[in-house]
């Protein structure tokens, strides 16, 4: 999640409509200006005993940040409630290192020309991280959720926007919390042309994001058990805050582009606005009444072009629009597949043939297919029904074939001369065994492990 550190007077204030379609429009690049920019989050324990380090404790995860400056890294502060400065993010050339609510860390990756220089990247950070780990006795988990974790267990950073959240989330729904301090995801965010090209990219990539979400199921457990889904974490989403979340029916509607998302975010409820290094709460009231000065909170002022910024971060469906498209159906996961999540999605929409053959397989499924899949997808994964007959196993197939093709038509080599396609291996190797991460887990799980989850810890990085 973004990281606001300061606040600036010159910053433009909101007079009409078109400033909030403003930063939609300023995202459309050329294709030879398309970038790829991969999130993804891990899981933090301490080696000895497996708990979640604070994040002021010796070796907590505020050590774990000012030991990343070593690497080149510059410190992001905020200031906390009773005036002290807190590191919690860092800034640098590989994008930034941030903190989501219970100390997950974070890297948002710089945008990339290619998947080489991703994988290249996240290389470099889980590098880092683990040299950093190791003097402080950390480890770092790639899963989808806490698999043995209790809300009361986890620790809380000191971020204003986090503290707002958290009292607000189960005034919404029942799985907000563990949403925040529980799960962790792998993400991309891509570009577009021109907002043709946005609608079609966002319906073809939402309509598919369940299988993504199967693909990458890999949240089976919780507090020491298996849940009884392969992807927890997608189910969470289900409960956590409605306004916010879902697939989005509307994307689908003729006419959507640019101001029917803008109008959409308008009914999204605030959460929080930043004033002079702080946030105010501002959870469940309406942007459209800060437009008019009416913000019960700052009455008489009006919002600024960084509000309006500010406000695109907080809605969380499974696609997102800002000033780029942002995919955000599968679970954390370890490196094979932090570089196999881009593969998968620029593969489909950074070739014209690619997304348009992808569009063909989903554009007549109906509102109702597309909730049902988003439904029963974190239980089933490749599992479950396919629109038109079949599996997402079989949908699978075809959908990794279209990617394959999209990368090699984009003919992005690395010095040895390889294309893009063989980050898709891992897909691939799931598509055929028709066994995603989470079943292979629980196979240990009732097999090897002889039902002690503590050794799911000899999974990380």
């Amino acid at each position: 999640m973004s990281t606001r550190d300061a606040s600036t007077a010159d910053d433009p204030v909101i007079e009409g409509f078109d400033q909030l379609v403003a930063p939609m429009i300023g995202g459309e690049k050329p294709p030879t200006s398309w970038r790829i920019g991969t999130e993804h989050e891990k899981l933090v324990f301490k080696a000895a005993d497996h708990r979640a380090p604070a994040y002021d404790e010796p070796c907590g995860i505020r050590d774990l940040l000012k030991g990343m400056e070593k690497f080149g890294w510059s410190p992001v502060e905020e200031r906390g409630p009773d005036g002290t400065r807190n590191v919690i993010a860092l800034k640098g050339a590989d994008g930034a290192v941030s903190l989501e609510p219970a100390g997950q860390l974070e890297l948002s990756g710089a945008p990339l020309e290619n998947l080489h220089q991703t994988c290249a990247e996240t290389g470099r950070h889980l590098a880092q991280v683990k040299e950093i780990g190791e003097q402080c006795g950390v480890g770092y988990l790639g899963l989808g959720m806490w698999p043995d974790k209790t809300r009361a267990e986890l620790p809380v950073m000191p971020k204003g926007r986090y503290e707002i959240m958290l009292r607000h989330m189960p005034r919404v729904g029942t799985m907000g919390l563990d949403m925040m301090l529980r799960t962790c995801t792998i993400q991309v965010n891509l570009d577009y042309r021109s907002e043709a090209d946005m609608v079609k990219k966002f319906r073809t990539s939402l309509a598919l994001q369940p299988l993504a979400t199967a693909l990458f199921a890999n949240s089976p457990f919780t507090e020491g058990k298996p849940n009884g889904f392969l992807s927890y974490r997608s189910h969470i989403w289900s409960d956590t805050d409605p306004a916010r979340t879902g697939m989005l029916p509307f994307v689908f509607e003729d006419g959507f582009g640019y101001e029917r998302w803008a109008r959409y975010m308008l009914d999204v409820p605030m959460y929080f606005v930043f004033r002079d290094g702080k946030y105010i709460d501002a959870a469940g009231l309406s942007f459209r009444d800060f437009m008019q000065g009416k913000l019960s909170v700052l009455p008489g002022e009006r919002p600024t072009q960084s509000d309006w910024w500010d406000h695109l971060s907080t809605a969380f469906p499974e696609v997102r629009l800002k000033s780029f498209l942002e995919m955000r159906g599968a679970d954390g996961g370890p490196w094979s597949r932090i570089c196999a999540l881009p593969a998968f999605w620029v593969g489909l929409l950074y070739d014209q043939g690619a997304l348009d053959a992808a569009w063909d397989l989903v554009k007549d499924w109906s509102m109702e297919e597309r909730e049902r899949l988003r439904g029963e997808v974190p239980r089933l994964a490749l599992a479950t029904r396919a629109p038109g007959g079949g599996t997402l196993q079989d949908l699978g197939r075809e959908v990794l074939a279209i990617a394959h093709a999209g990368l090699k038509a984009r003919a992005r080599l690395n010095a040895a001369g390889d294309n893009e396609t063989g980050y898709l291996e891992t897909l691939d190797e799931i598509v055929a065994s028709g066994k995603v991460p989470a079943q292979r887990l629980l196979d240990a799980y009732h097999g090897e492990w002889n039902g002690n989850i503590r050794r799911v810890y000899e999974q990380s990085f």
